[in-house]
């Protein structure tokens, strides 16, 4: 049987949603379909960041356009990810639930820094650069900048930044009936300064050789330096002033004329000029080259010819147990012994959980104690806390979040309705989950390394997922009475959670 040899990477931006669809050619990636959308999702969104119903079909009813080219594609073959507004949206389940009505592929929000390393990851794997040089890459998107630096030939940034600014917002809060005055774009030029003050002395210690734009704005600025006549199109101080000039001599975003510039980028290229030529400034650049290389790149290059997603993911948790220096026997017994109670659980249930979400398993039970310096008492908030707030490189959204419910509950009493709303997850998966990950640390409370893991034997009762008998070997109860102990109270916790059972066995 021949082997799918087609890849779809979907984006969907604040301004517009892009498929790209790309096949491998004698090991080289080849775009074969390209497809964009101008859908103005940021323009929906009301000041207490809600998008609106129109908004929200007008997503959907694109994602169905999308769905009838993907058709036949597999799973493992699509990824799609949101960007800023559904970041933000405090009502994207209504997004992501119409979404899921029309379109087969799960969609992953990513988090700003996540939406920059992947951006840094595709614009530097189709640049050429100096193994000695210090890399600056932009994206100025339709609601929020990505910032990423790194250095020589390392695709992994050294810093990674998202700030809320974007040309679709920027222009809804300065440039009202898009008209045009030194007034209004001196304003939203001085709010993109601000927004990466706490970052520019940083920055600047960084020498920075080498500086790289991508997508729409800073393309849009690209091509205008060449209606202009500059034949290299690399954006300089005294160029980009002398394209403010020019621009600020127009009334209105419809006068400007620019043969390269179309009337869908007319809507939002002011602000988003005024955001890029804060930044220029307030970071002292001299040049910077516009690269046709970004976030879907960086998709793809994870996608098909890259290192394995999930090992990014992996190098993610191993540097955080690192930095907050885990028992690292400690941590690799509990993941063995969720291992083996996972194990277990897979055999008797004709359910199939990917290997996605059981990975997030075992991070969990590897990272459970990133708390454990601010105290014991409270580890498994603390941890949740430090999990859903830190920068996790390769881990979108949800997958985070995940990550920090299941450390959350971990221990002590379970909170069942303030487990969040999850649109990759099923809620009967992450269930559990928490009770393999709550056992798989509770009979390691004694920090053994020589737990005999054969003396568990974990048996589920038919048709009821909740409902956990745990046989102990008889000699190993006798030799470990305190596990017994914790068990029992275990159960009770167990009790007041309807549905949910946990039994003792000694055989």
């Amino acid at each position: 049987m021949k082997k799918f040899n087609e890849y779809a990477v979907v984006d969907l931006g604040s301004n517009s949603f892009h498929m790209v669809i790309a096949r491998i050619i004698n090991g080289a990636i080849q775009i074969i379909y390209k497809n964009k959308k101008n859908i103005h999702l940021a323009t929906g969104l009301n000041t207490n960041n809600e998008l609106s119903e129109s908004s929200i079909m007008r997503g959907a009813e694109c994602l169905a356009l999308f769905a009838e080219r993907l058709n036949g594609f597999p799973p493992e073959h699509v990824r799609v990810v949101a960007t800023h507004t559904l970041r933000v949206a405090k009502n994207k389940h209504k997004f992501l639930m119409a979404a899921a009505k029309v379109f087969p592929f799960p969609i992953e929000v990513i988090s700003g820094q996540e939406e920059a390393r992947l951006v840094y990851l595709g614009t530097m794997t189709a640049e050429s650069t100096s193994s000695t040089d210090t890399k600056f890459v932009i994206d100025i998107g339709g609601g929020s900048t990505e910032i990423a630096i790194g250095k020589g030939n390392d695709l992994t940034p050294l810093i990674v930044a998202s700030r809320p600014m974007g040309c679709v917002t920027y222009t809804k809060q300065f440039f009202h009936d898009k008209k045009i005055n030194a007034v209004s774009f001196q304003q939203a030029k001085l709010a993109a300064e601000q927004q990466i003050e706490s970052m520019v002395n940083t920055i600047k210690n960084l020498n920075i050789t080498v500086a790289f734009g991508t997508s729409g704005t800073i393309k849009s600025i690209y091509q205008i330096l060449l209606d202009l006549g500059v034949s290299d199109g690399i954006i300089t101080s005294k160029r980009l002033d002398d394209l403010i000039s020019y621009v600020l001599e127009f009334k209105s975003f419809h006068d400007i004329d620019y043969p390269s510039l179309s009337k869908e980028r007319k809507n939002v290229f002011v602000s988003g000029l005024a955001i890029f030529s804060g930044i220029f400034d307030a970071l002292g650049l001299e040049a910077l080259q516009f690269s046709p290389c970004a976030l879907r790149e960086g998709i793809f290059y994870e996608l098909i010819d890259g290192p394995n997603y999930q090992d990014i993911r992996q190098n993610t948790a191993q540097s955080l147990s690192e930095h907050y220096n885990i028992d690292q026997r400690h941590a690799k017994q509990v993941v063995k012994t969720a291992k083996y109670f996972f194990s277990q659980w897979q055999q008797q249930t004709p359910i199939t959980i990917s290997p996605n979400i059981e990975s997030i398993l075992y991070w969990a039970a590897q990272l459970h104690e990133v708390g454990l310096k601010i105290n014991f008492s409270s580890i498994h908030k603390h941890s949740s806390y430090i999990l859903k707030n830190s920068n996790l490189p390769g881990f979108n959204e949800e997958q985070q979040l995940l990550l920090s419910t299941l450390v959350r509950y971990h221990r002590k009493s379970i909170n069942i309705d303030a487990i969040p709303y999850f649109s990759l997850f099923e809620y009967k998966h992450i269930i559990s989950l928490i009770q393999i990950l709550r056992l798989s640390i509770l009979i390691n409370n004694q920090r053994n390394p020589e737990i005999d893991l054969q003396a568990f034997q974990l048996k589920l009762l038919k048709n009821k997922l909740t409902k956990i008998t745990l046989e102990i070997n008889q000699e190993f109860v006798e030799n470990n009475k305190l596990i017994l102990l914790d068990l029992e109270q275990e159960k009770k916790y167990w009790k007041e959670i309807n549905d949910w059972k946990l039994s003792i066995v000694i055989s």
